[in-house]
């Protein structure tokens, strides 16, 4: 048997590399979830970051734990390292540093590259420098079964999300003058799905520490459509009663007056703006923008120390006065403003489901190998299939994962902005519905799917939906899909180069 503390320098390589996988994946990856959000004008990007820090980490720390065995044993026959745990333990650590090399790599080139495909590249690449191409479970039950959801979630999420934009342009939107008043009630209709699938999907997984829900599905979809209908009628009675007065009848309502609005007076009227008023704010938003450009020599220690913190999120991604672009947003279809403006909240809704879910399935891609190092280093074997993931293993990664995002992520975020059709709340509402409810779905089965694929799948589905193929920027999505074509097969050729380098080199 080994002794695994002999082996205690590659378990602090793999903490470190681990928690720059995660880094990778909060920059590269997270600014899928709230990409539109932003973009649309929902949310700010310093906004869009501080809410996906709290829901990334939730949905990691809390549910993360299933899709890390798929990452962990479901890729590499591990058997085959019975008598050998040391080599399975430098195997994960050079798979997780390959991975984390690539993300971060394609990150500062804008490239939205699949962290899922990363890690399941630098394993397999791992697995053939080892044992040859025999090590790697090729079959449904490993490789294949992963492959087919890199297919299968862009055209799942694009269908869902398709259904949900259609559904809601034919019923709202294109009602004419009635459509505020449609958008009206369809908001605590899609508050009610969005919390009955969180809530659900949250009961059926389990907390860590805990078993899974042994609750049956009717009892799960039960509880999750009771808690939806709850949070849908509270909503009714404050948040859409709120927008009903403020911008149906232009009164003077703060965001605070939402929980009590029911027993407020009627507030004064807000005059409309004037076209001079118009101009005036779009100039200043300009000058606002113009204003992130700045000369870094010029600045203080202090004020330096500042920019830099805050770097990440002082950035202009939406992409909104690109003349490359005018001519792709200028072919989507433009509905009434008030009616868009009611779907912010719901967007942000959506946002958060999507993040949560992102969190609780691409955590794997860092906390998998880790857990699977620490497991050899603390017991001296190879850990089974279905080995438990510790808890501070999620915590450790799911903090790296939100260092990324405020950070970095604005890169991807850029790219991602309205580069591949025009966004709006709605158009990215029902883009964000339809990948969580993806994400969700595979999350719970434990398929890692990407959520890059999942995204980019659904704004092109709700792209295409303006009835125009010139609607989408063909050349981005292209840009995009030839980065999944070349994640696989780099961070495998960089992770079977290093393993083999390694364990092959002459020891003492």
């Amino acid at each position: 048997m080994m002794n695994p503390h002999q082996y205690t320098y590659i378990y602090v390589l793999a903490l470190i590399f681990s928690f720059a996988d995660a880094y990778g994946i909060g920059a590269n990856d997270v600014a899928n979830s709230f990409a539109t959000s932003v973009s649309s004008g929902t949310l700010t990007l310093g906004q869009a970051t501080c809410i996906a820090i709290v829901t990334e980490f939730c949905g990691a720390f809390f549910l993360g734990s299933s899709t890390a065995d798929t990452i962990r044993s479901g890729i590499v026959n591990v058997n085959r390292y019975a008598s050998r745990p040391e080599l399975l333990m430098l195997g994960m650590t050079t798979s997780v540093f390959a991975s984390a090399v690539w993300v971060i790599f394609a990150t500062s080139r804008g490239w939205p590259v699949s962290t899922t495909h990363s890690i399941t590249g630098a394993v397999i690449g791992m697995g053939i420098a080892s044992f040859g191409g025999g090590s790697v479970k090729w079959g449904y039950d490993g490789v294949a079964k992963i492959i087919t959801s890199w297919f299968v979630s862009p055209l799942a999420a694009a269908l869902l999300s398709s259904i949900i934009y259609l559904i809601t342009r034919y019923l709202v939107f294109e009602r004419g003058n009635d459509s505020f008043k449609r958008g009206l009630y369809a908001i605590p209709f899609y508050i009610l799905i969005t919390v009955w699938v969180c809530i659900a999907y949250i009961i059926s997984k389990g907390l860590p520490g805990t078993k899974q829900s042994k609750l049956s599905f009717g009892h799960i979809v039960g509880i999750g459509c009771a808690a939806g209908a709850g949070a849908a009628l509270i909503a009714y009675f404050t948040y859409v009663q709120w927008l009903k007065r403020k911008l149906g009848d232009g009164e003077d309502l703060k965001w605070y007056h939402i929980p009590f609005v029911m027993f407020l007076s009627k507030r004064p009227i807000i005059p409309e703006l004037t076209p001079e008023e118009i101009e005036a704010a779009a100039e200043k938003e300009k000058e606002e923008s113009e204003a992130l450009i700045v000369d870094v020599k010029q600045m203080s220690l202090f004020e330096k120390c500042r920019y830099y913190i805050l770097r990440g999120v002082k950035q202009d991604v939406r992409n909104i006065g690109n003349p490359k672009l005018q001519e792709i947003h200028a072919r989507a279809k433009k509905f009434d403003n008030k009616t868009e403006t009611l779907f912010e909240f719901i967007q942000v809704l959506t946002a958060c489901a999507t993040s949560f879910a992102h969190g609780s399935n691409d955590v794997a891609n860092a906390v998998g190998p880790l857990a699977a190092v620490s497991t050899i280093w603390s017991t001296g074997k190879v850990p089974g299939s279905k080995s438990p993931v510790s808890a501070w293993n999620l915590a450790f990664c799911a903090a790296g994962i939100d260092l990324g995002l405020a950070t970095y992520g604005y890169h991807i975020m850029r790219t991602l902005g309205n580069n591949i059709t025009y966004t709006t709340p709605s158009r990215g509402f029902a883009a964000e519905l339809g990948t969580a409810l993806t994400i969700m779905t595979a999350s719970q089965i434990g398929l890692p799917v990407s959520s890059t694929h999942c995204i980019t799948g659904a704004i092109v589905g709700v792209g295409l939906c303006n009835g125009d193929i010139k609607a989408i920027n063909w050349a981005m999505f292209v840009k995009v899909f030839f980065s999944w074509i070349m994640t696989l097969p780099v961070a495998g050729l960089i992770s079977g180069l290093m393993f083999a380098i390694i364990a092959n080199a002459p020891q003492k």
